[in-house]
């Protein structure tokens, strides 16, 4: 007996932890088993008959919280014969077949580098009625060749590469992805082709270190000539990119951002510690004085820009002197938001036995003092736009509290979040369509703006989400099964879609 009712398809809920790159693995995976006629449970279903966690490896709690989770499961497994549990991402990729010694009814364990083998896992298990488990060393294709379900209409992820040659002592990510492998420049750019003429107006390129692209077929300014032929994409509004590491960043980027119109001026580049000699510990190849060079570049090409981060606290070893000069960095950095992080010890990185390990009680401390003084600036800086124009591409789940504030909410071409009031246009703004409306308040985080929109402009982005489309890129893949009933083919799209 399955789940799923007989002659039905079988039905899938996918969750998802970490980075955007695991946002975006996810949804290759929808792509995958809707290519292979699994249907996304609805919201309220409780017991699909597929539940995949796409994990992450990068926290202390990343194995607890799925192991928690699993727990949770399992009763509702047991309730539910024929129903399978699929493990992947970073943390499958490092625990393997202990996943299931320590939760036996997991059905699949994947790895970041075989996620195309996920429909063939689990037809496999259910056939055999044993876990299957198989982690590659390497990649078996690129993960972009195959199908993917987009969850945005408006905004997408591209990947450009994936994988890392960086070795920072504190991060475990490049023993689970491995080397860099670059994608060629064709093959990007006729996936954000594809993107545009599903109407997406936002398109994000994606790489665990964005502007070393190119160093697998020896071209040092590959990413600036990438930037640029997406500005010559017609329909194509707005280009961002994550996440650049300082040591590669070139001048011909800053030029190619501030020269490329659909580029846009905001740029996320982690810091990680202020500190010379925490820099050096964490083996990142650049000094405070070299990535304050960089900001100066950027914004005297682009004075509007806005410049976030990620900043690690009580790395080991660190002083209240190395403290000190993180808090420096970030005066004079002036970021716009930044992401923090307690250091957090991960077995398999160097750091996990460095001396030095720091009281969790002085690491609070110092964490406490960092998100006041980061709050303070983004505060400052966020008052200096109070009165300005700002043009929103309007989302979905941006705003929390839009529903009992009444206001809309979506991001800035800065990048910066903004819950506006729709005005006379209520009801007519949909996700995914343009808004020109003016900042009447700041806080640390986002920006409001309450007087009547100065414009609205419907796109076709919008008429997807209006509709209910989801976009689907294609992808090459042989000899998938088919489960059930075979999805139905998506409704033809006249315009605008993606995700971010």
């Amino acid at each position: 007996m399955t789940t799923a009712a007989a002659g039905s398809p079988r039905t899938y809920q996918v969750r998802t932890y970490g980075c955007q790159m695991n946002v975006h693995d996810s949804e290759r995976i929808s792509g995958l088993l809707e290519q292979a006629g699994y249907v996304r449970a609805g919201e309220a279903e409780d017991s699909p008959d597929v539940v995949v966690f796409n994990t992450c490896a990068v926290r202390e709690n990343a194995d607890n919280r799925l192991y928690g989770n699993l727990g949770h499961l399992r009763p509702v497994k047991d309730r539910h014969p024929g129903m399978q549990i699929a493990v992947g991402g970073c943390l499958a990729q490092k625990d393997r077949g202990d996943i299931v010694r320590k939760a036996p009814w997991v059905d699949v364990v994947f790895g970041t580098h075989n996620i195309g083998s996920l429909p063939v896992l689990l037809e496999r298990a259910r056939h055999n009625a044993a876990a299957e488990v198989e982690i590659l060393e390497s990649l078996d294709v690129f993960p972009s060749t195959l199908p993917t379900r987009r969850e945005s209409t408006y905004a997408g992820w591209v990947s450009i590469s994936v994988g890392c040659n960086n070795t920072c002592t504190f991060c475990i990510v490049p023993s689970l992805r491995g080397k860099e492998k670059d994608r060629r420049p064709g093959d990007i750019l006729s996936e954000v082709r594809a993107l545009v003429d599903e109407g997406v107006l936002e398109v994000t390129l994606l790489g665990q270190n964005v502007n070393s692209y190119g160093v697998e077929f020896g071209d040092r300014y590959a990413f600036g000539k990438l930037l640029r032929a997406c500005g010559e994409i017609d329909g194509l509004e707005r280009v961002r990119f994550t996440s650049p590491h300082p040591k590669d960043f070139t001048d011909d980027v800053i030029a190619a951002m501030a020269e490329t119109p659909n580029v846009c001026h905001s740029l996320h580049m982690p810091l990680q510690s202020g500190s010379d000699d925490v820099l050096r510990a964490m083996r990142r190849s650049y000094r405070a004085e070299r990535y304050l060079g960089i900001i100066d570049k950027v914004r005297a090409a682009m004075p509007d820009a806005a410049i976030t981060t990620d900043i690690i606290v009580g790395f080991p070893g660190e002083t209240e002197a190395d403290f000190e000069r993180t808090l420096e960095v970030v005066r004079a950095a002036r970021f716009s938001s930044a992401f923090t992080f307690q250091y957090s010890k991960r077995p398999g990185t160097p750091a996990a036995t460095m001396d030095g390990q720091l009281p969790k009680q002085v690491v609070q401390e110092r964490y406490e003092r960092l998100i006041a003084c980061v709050e303070e600036i983004t505060w400052a800086e966020n008052k200096k736009l109070v009165g300005e124009a700002v043009e929103v591409l309007v989302a979905v789940g941006e705003g929390r509290k839009d529903e009992r504030t009444g206001r809309l909410s979506g991001r800035a071409r800065d990048g910066r979040l903004v819950h506006f009031d729709a005005g006379s246009y209520a009801g007519a703004i949909r996700p995914g369509d343009i808004v020109h409306t003016v900042v009447t308040y700041a806080a640390p985080h986002h920006l409001n703006a309450d007087g009547e929109p100065l414009s609205h402009r419907r796109t076709r982005a919008g008429d997807a989400a209006e509709a209910g489309r989801a976009t689907r890129t294609p992808g090459v893949l042989l000899g998938l099964p088919t489960i059930g009933a075979p999805a139905a083919a998506p409704a033809p799209t006249t315009g605008c879609a993606v995700s971010h």
